[in-house]
Formats: C-alpha cells, sequence, structure tokens
C-alpha cells in the first residue's frame, strides 16, 4: 500500500562547522540498516536544500534521516561522502567539474553535467538530475555606485577597481573558476590584495564601505533587499552551477525507495524560488525546517 505522503518538520542538526567535524572524526558513518545521512555546505542555501532533501526523503520511504548539515566547504563535504560518514548531499555541477576534478570551467550545462556525472560514477557516486537552477558566482557591488558609474558588467568594474577593495570568501580565493582565474579574464587589480571573508559577512562588509566588491551567489536572497546590484559576467568566466544531490551509490543499491524520493525534486527548483527561501531564512528570520517544508507542500506534494 502506498504510503500517505505527509512532510514532518523535524529539529534540524543544528551543527557549526566544528561540531560537525567532530561528529565526522568520531562517527560510525553511515551503515546502520535503515537510516541516510543527509550533509551540506555551510552557507544558507546549502542548510535550506539540505533540510528540504531531508524531509522528502522522511516524507515519500520509510527511512530514518540523520542531519549532518553545515558541515563546511567543498573538499569537506565531497570527503564526507567518499568516506561513507555522510550519504547524500547537494552539489553543483561547476564547483565539481573545477574545484574536484579540476578541469577547465565549461557554460556547457550538459556537457558539464554528463562529464561530472561519469567521473563521479567511477567513485561510486550518483548524480541525480539537477533541481532546476544554476547558482553561479555573482560579482556583487553597490547599486549607488552602479548607478553612479554606470556599471553593468564586470568589464565596466575593471576600470575602477585600482580603487576600490574587495571581499571574498575562502574557496573563492582558492578554487580554479575563482579569484586568480577572474582577475586574468577581465584584468582586474585592486588597490590591496582581496580581504578572505565569511562568506555570511560579505554583503554586510559591502554595504557598510568596508570593501567595494565582492563575489556572492546568485541566487542569494539579501542582493535586492540591500540595494545591491549584480554585474554581467560579459566575459562568460564563470561556469554553469546546477545545484542537484550527490548520492553514494551502494546507498540507493541498500535503499530502492530512496532513488524514485530523490527524483521527484528533478527540476522543481528555479532561480527566483531559490532566491524567494533564502530570503526567508536570512531577511524574514523563517526556520529551515519550516521554509523546507512550505515548499514541498505547495511545489512537491502532488
Amino acid at each position: 500500500m502506498a504510503r500517505k505522503l505527509t512532510y514532518r518538520r523535524r529539529r534540524g542538526s543544528g551543527l557549526g562547522r566544528f561540531g560537525a567535524g567532530l561528529i565526522l572524526l568520531a562517527g560510525c558513518g553511515s551503515q546502520s540498516g535503515e537510516r541516510v545521512v543527509v550533509g551540506s555546505k555551510n552557507f544558507t542555501e546549502q542548510l535550506v536544500l539540505g533540510e528540504l532533501v531531508a524531509q522528502q526523503i522522511e516524507a515519500r520511504t520509510e527511512l530514518e534521516v540523520e542531519r549532518r548539515l553545515n558541515l563546511g566547504g567543498t573538499l569537506i563535504c565531497h570527503r564526507a561522502i567518499l568516506a561513507g560518514q555522510i550519504d547524500l548531499y547537494v552539489e553543483y555541477t561547476g564547483t565539481a567539474l573545477t574545484a574536484i576534478l579540476h578541469q577547465p570551467p565549461s557554460q556547457d550545462a550538459a556537457a558539464v553535467f554528463d562529464q561530472v556525472a561519469k567521473a563521479y560514477e567511477r567513485l561510486g557516486l550518483v548524480w541525480m538530475a539537477p533541481l532546476g537552477f544554476n547558482n553561479t558566482f555573482a560579482i556583487v557591488v553597490r547599486g549607488a555606485d552602479a548607478r553612479r558609474l554606470e556599471l553593468e558588467t564586470i568589464s565596466d568594474a575593471a576600470a575602477h577597481a585600482p580603487a576600490w577593495r574587495a571581499g571574498f570568501g575562502y574557496e573563492f580565493m582558492e578554487r580554479a573558476d575563482g579569484f586568480r582565474g577572474l582577475a586574468q579574464s577581465y584584468g582586474l587589480e585592486f588597490r590591496a590584495p582581496p580581504r578572505t571573508m565569511e562568506l555570511g559577512l560579505l554583503y554586510r562588509a559591502l554595504k557598510e564601505r568596508q570593501v567595494d566588491l565582492v563575489a556572492g551567489n546568485s541566487t542569494d536572497g539579501v542582493i535586492a533587499e540591500l540595494d545591491l546590484v549584480v554585474l554581467e559576467d560579459d566575459r562568460g568566466y564563470f561556469p554553469v552551477y546546477e545545484a542537484a544531490v550527490v548520492v553514494r551509490r551502494d546507498t540507493l543499491t541498500r535503499h530502492p525507495a530512496l532513488e524514485a524520493a530523490l527524483e521527484h525534486l528533478a527540476g522543481r527548483l528555479d532561480e527566483d524560488r531559490m532566491r524567494a527561501m533564502n530570503r526567508a531564512v536570512d531577511s524574514q528570520q523563517r526556520g529551515l525546517q519550516e521554509v523546507a517544508q512550505r515548499f514541498l507542500e505547495s511545489e512537491v506534494a502532488r
């Protein structure tokens, strides 16, 4: 008999980066019979997606879900899933291509997905179909500066960069598709080396004029609210970053119902919906469980 589709609210993990790291080191992995472990990276969108995936599994399978959200950056989550310490998490195709596989960026969405899916298959990992949105890096400036200087593209900003200060997250400073390549592509030179900052502080630092340009995410919900402007990547530097669930092959084998539950999320999320959920958490102070539940009830539970 088919299970009644209900979305239950459960308490999230609430783990900080270091607490989660301790669990990864001490934990026994995800090998118990009817349990799956959902992980996430350490920024708002990832927390929302981790909770959304967890609730989807709870609603459509008999599996118990353990949440290990807010683990850290890309490499931490990748190592965790390879080690069997988590069973699945949401990754981005362009991130996998450049940060994990160390391949050059590409804007061909289908080719990038095929390339990363085939490479991950050799690691025992499966890419589910994309969720439906592309969360590319966004080069952001203050709206007042964009209007005053008539800035529309990154090339426009490059002429003013020698007088500016920049702020970027740690991964953006280190990744192949990050600052070094961007600076080379656009000839960007700032008046001082870019500041490395926590992702959650970037927009506030920009608004308060501590920096003049930052690299955020195109689906961040606070950009419009803070009167910030995303500059067009007019030279096509950034690759496609389609979000999709990555899951261990042995987990799908042990739990056949899991694949169907995850497939039901394919194509359900566009940029506007993702941006709205991020804004609900960051600006409206709504809880992860509530935001994920409302989306699933309105967009997926049918």
